[in-house]
């Protein structure tokens, strides 16, 4: 609804009050099991309608208030970068234990007081976004690029926006080009495969589809000129190539590695590689 944060009297109504009341019914026969309503939601025939939807459909229903069609939107800030590491490989995905301190850009905690960020290693900097630590005063930068809760009061939803630097974020950030290297090196460790099939492997992967011929054909075409360019400027590719604390586990050129870093990263810049359709 349009006032979620706002349940009183001047609150607008619920749109479907019939479904509220059986969602709360099933609750309380679930014997208040929270991960069972949520599996009950993102299960149903609803939830999990495509997001497609034609022109009449919107221009009668913009805001998909009678739920024709399915949700879509941009995923959480901790989704987006858990989604990155997941698909490269380096999300380490243990449970529990105290607060991690990932990549942060420098200098940014000193110039606000005297406390220090010191970044962690190891699994540390790749456990998932949950376990971030997080500084009211300062949270992290790349959470608060995407619409991340700033935590200094209590709300339901957030505003979304798009802006310039969620792509630069998503382009340059530590997290995603060192995720975008090692997303390479998956591709790249399967033996006896073309170019062809190793971006259809790549794309497929992270868009959980084929690339279509136009967008395979511009794939392939910017593999070459990257290939190019870093053959011709080996210590470009090494600088790229040492972003990020996790070594290089491929044994590819250093020219062949960073030409697929960059197609890696172009795919996981994609509008379907972080929106929830």
């Amino acid at each position: 609804m349009k006032t979620s944060e706002n349940f009183g009297v001047q609150g607008e109504l619920p749109s479907h009050p019939e479904l509220l009341d059986w969602l709360a019914l099933e609750f309380i026969r679930s014997d208040w099991d929270v991960k069972a309503l949520h599996r009950l939601i993102v299960t149903s025939a609803v939830y999990r309608q495509s997001s497609a939807a034609s022109m009449e459909l919107i221009e009668n229903d913009p805001e998909n208030r009678l739920l024709a069609h399915g949700p879509r939107k941009r995923l959480s800030p901790n989704a987006i970068r858990d989604g990155v590491l997941f698909n490269s490989g380096l999300l380490v995905e243990k449970l529990g234990g105290p607060s991690v301190k990932p990549y942060m850009p420098p200098g940014i905690w000193s110039s606000i007081s005297n406390a220090k960020y010191k970044i962690d290693t190891g699994d540390n900097l790749y456990r998932r976004s949950l376990y971030t630590y997080w500084r009211r005063t300062l949270p992290p930068p790349t959470m608060m690029a995407f619409n991340a809760a700033a935590r200094e009061t209590c709300i339901v939803r957030s505003d979304q926006t798009t802006t310039p630097l969620q792509a630069l974020t998503l382009m340059n950030n530590i997290t995603f080009v060192e995720a975008a290297r090692h997303l390479a090196e998956r591709v790249l460790n399967e033996k006896e495969i073309s170019d062809r099939q190793r971006i259809e492997r790549l794309f497929r992967m992270v868009t959980s589809r084929n690339p279509k011929p136009n967008e395979l054909a511009l794939l392939i075409a910017d593999l070459n000129s990257y290939r190019t360019e870093f053959n011709q400027n080996v210590k470009a590719a090494e600088r790229l190539l040492a972003i990020g604390e996790m070594p290089n586990g491929s044994g590819s050129t250093p020219a062949e590695l960073a030409a697929f870093t960059l197609i890696a990263n172009t795919v996981l810049n994609l509008d379907e590689a972080i929106m929830e359709n």
